[in-house]
């Protein structure tokens, strides 16, 4: 196990919270933080580079006045999820922000870190990297990357279709640091879970879109809270990558479940303003709706992570071992 020094001491369970698109805010974030889970963002739910400079003085100021106020309490860090993509035109404002306002630890997608690490690893933070392959894995390892988030089978948003067992054993074949397993992990015995497979922390996302603190529509927060794991469609449709969504947000919109499933996609990304558009209209949740049955407020969530952490840490072994 490696876990990075800047989690040590600052969670109450070792999860990161997921950034979402069009859901996670500083309000979400702030309150994870503040309940001993890590926080993150896509930089791109800042409607410009201006907005995402005042939304990390925030957190950074709530974070610290926390600290300030009780140094023994369980504060998280906070993270930023840069898509690296060439439909990105902020890609290197974002990145200058986040150096200057020196974000904990930075989650790339879609394209090559080596940039970020060098930019990021000059302040001191950490740079994590997603993948659903083995194979991206190892690119990310060369490119100098702190640590990897396998994302398993029935994650929400651009999941992969690779068991999470499968996926995070072999990723620890060949590496020894920081390991984030996600995917349809939505409460503390998925999290202890994950770590009898080998990973570090635990990243959930669905279960923190039915929150108070999410900035989901209501709507989407009571779909999520309403639906099972039959409900979720894996398909290209929407945005030209495979990803999970909720059908009843499909349904609505006028899609048909047969088109879905055989996906119409072209393997490629659209424009940042169409995906938006997409994200917007259509709701994206993974698996893990299927335990999810309530929105309490984020501090009330966390509390419940950790206490049901704390039990599957203290599960025997199975009778049939005697």
């Amino acid at each position: 196990m490696n876990m990075p020094s800047v989690f040590r001491g600052a969670l109450r369970v070792p999860v990161i919270a997921a950034p979402m698109f069009l859901v996670s805010g500083p309000e979400l974030v702030s309150a994870t933080c503040l309940g001993g889970v890590a926080g993150s963002f896509p930089a791109l739910n800042a409607r410009s580079s201006d907005e995402l400079d005042a939304w990390l003085g925030e957190i950074n100021a709530t974070l610290a006045a926390a600290r300030a106020a009780d140094p023994a309490a369980a504060v998280a860090p906070f993270g930023v999820n840069l898509i690296l993509h060439a439909s990105n035109p902020r890609v290197g404002p974002d990145l200058a922000l986040v150096c200057k306002h020196r974000v904990p630890f930075v989650i790339t997608s879609l394209g090559h870190p080596g940039e970020v690490v060098e930019a990021v690893h000059g302040y001191g933070g950490l740079v994590f990297s997603d993948v659903i392959h083995a194979y991206h894995a190892k690119k990310a390892i060369a490119a100098g990357v702190d640590g990897i988030i396998a994302v398993g089978a029935g994650a929400g948003g651009h999941a992969g279709t690779q068991s999470a067992f499968s996926l995070v054993r072999e990723i620890r074949e060949f590496w020894d640091g920081t390991l984030i397993l996600g995917g349809s992990i939505s409460d503390g015995y998925g999290v202890r879970a994950a770590e009898v497979l080998g990973a570090d922390l635990a990243y959930l996302g669905t279960r923190f879109i039915a929150t108070r603190e999410s900035r989901a529509q209501p709507a989407y927060k009571q779909m999520v809270v309403d639906s099972t794991a039959a409900d979720i469609v894996y398909t290209d449709a929407i945005s030209g990558t495979n990803a999970n969504f909720l059908w009843p947000s499909l349904e609505r919109v006028g899609h048909r479940r047969e088109d879905l499933v055989q996906g119409v996609g072209k393997g490629k990304l659209k424009a940042l303003s169409d995906e938006a558009k997409a994200w917007k209209d259509v709701w994206s949740a993974g698996h893990g709706v299927a335990t999810i049955h309530d929105a309490p407020p984020v501090a009330a969530l966390c509390e419940r992570l950790a206490a049901e952490y704390r039990a599957a840490c203290a599960l025997p072994p199975s009778p049939a071992l005697g």
